[in-house]
């Protein structure tokens, strides 16, 4: 095997792959990524069983086809520190050396054989869904921030993702909970698809969301029982999904919250870190006290100290008080497009329901805490 190439196309592979390469594990090829040249081509695989990062590349000179793999890690640091704009070059020494060389620099790395690495079998069907990388990048990011960590709830650990249908028209719906928050999230699509519902794993939607992050491009989906493969022009992202089933989360949207405040995101935000700083305990409980037309966020730490801020909103309802783990929180502001926050209240002990008014299509809904 013998080939050159550019080094800034292929560092931006080597980059999309290391969120998939785990650098501990068991199986010392699956800290390893394949590459291989074929027909002109330039292939770059990486798995950890879950997931299959697959990236083709045309712009390389190919003097001699071949295959091997060699640690992910250590390449994408040699090629990273590399001259910007440098030509590298790859060539089999040995059977199990991969000679690098670009400019002065000469680097001689093991390899492990091709034949090792996990074939990751992509059995997926031809019926597919096209969306805009903006539109699927949107469903990941309103719902990331709900996933649990829980692995004794494994079907909490991911996006799930499934159509609806109202009003006539149908919609890619995602959701995500962790028991004490919700996110959701949908966009119209053309035509009903028809695919079986699925939950995407916590590590695949991270990737996803590096893949397709400040892109432009069109995301097709294919579908099958237990895998799901995201294809962005030359790349590919396989991924197995979760085995389980998601929560009815319709059942705890609130549906009569009438007690409405509507406040300005850059106040609401910055009044909540500035009153949370006092807490060495971020996740710690922030109070809100609700009166008309205005709030009084509260933190009292037992260890730190306490802080309070009273900023104007809109509100015309009763009196609340309720609080909040001031966290999940700012998390759920943080995904707010709209420039003010609409939260809807039933009580000082029932779930908040939060809005934004620039993105209809999309809610949260977060449990109050006792403190």
């Amino acid at each position: 095997m013998k080939f050159s190439i550019n080094r800034e196309v292929i560092l931006k592979s080597l980059s999309g792959l290391q969120g998939v390469v785990e650098r501990k594990n068991t199986l010392p090829i699956l800290s390893n990524v394949l590459i291989s040249v074929l027909n002109k081509k330039l292939t770059i695989k990486a798995t950890d069983l879950e997931i299959l990062f697959t990236d083709e590349i045309s712009d390389v000179s190919v003097d001699q086809d071949g295959s091997t793999t060699t640690s992910a890690s250590i390449l994408y640091d040699v090629i990273r520190k590399s001259p910007a704009d440098s030509k590298i070059i790859f060539e089999m020494k040995t059977n199990n050396k991969l000679g690098i060389n670009c400019e002065n620099s000469k680097y001689q790395l093991l390899c492990l054989s091709p034949e090792n690495f996990p074939n990751f079998a992509e059995d997926v069907n031809d019926n597919n869904l096209e969306l805009k990388s903006t539109e699927l990048l949107k469903l990941l990011n309103k719902t990331k921030i709900s996933m649990s960590n829980d692995d004794s709830r494994h079907y909490l650990n991911g996006v799930f993702f499934h159509e609806i249908e109202k009003n006539g028209k149908v919609f890619l719906a995602s959701a995500s909970t962790d028991g004490h928050r919700l996110s959701f999230s949908s966009i119209e699509i053309a035509t009903k698809k028809s695919f079986t519902p699925f939950i995407l794993p916590k590590k695949t939607v991270f990737q996803l969301i590096q893949l397709i992050d400040d892109k432009n491009e069109i995301v097709k989906i294919f579908f099958s029982d237990n895998k799901i493969k995201f294809k962005i022009k030359n790349t590919t992202l396989t991924s197995k999904v979760i085995d389980g089933k998601f929560p009815d989360y319709r059942q705890v949207v609130p549906k009569n919250n009438n007690n409405t405040l509507i406040a300005s995101m850059t106040k609401f935000n910055d009044a909540i870190e500035r009153v949370i700083s006092v807490s060495l305990d971020k996740k710690e409980g922030i109070r809100l006290k609700v009166e008309k037309d205005k709030i009084e966020l509260s933190v009292n730490s037992a260890n730190t100290g306490e802080g309070n801020e009273i900023i104007d909103v809109n509100y015309k309802n009763d009196p609340l008080e309720i609080s909040f783990n001031s966290r999940y929180l700012l998390e759920i502001a943080s995904q707010i497009q709209d420039t003010n926050i609409k939260m809807n209240f039933l009580d000082s002990s029932s779930p908040a329901l939060i809005e934004d008014a620039k993105d209809k299509s999309s809610f949260f809904v977060l449990m109050p805490m006792k403190i």
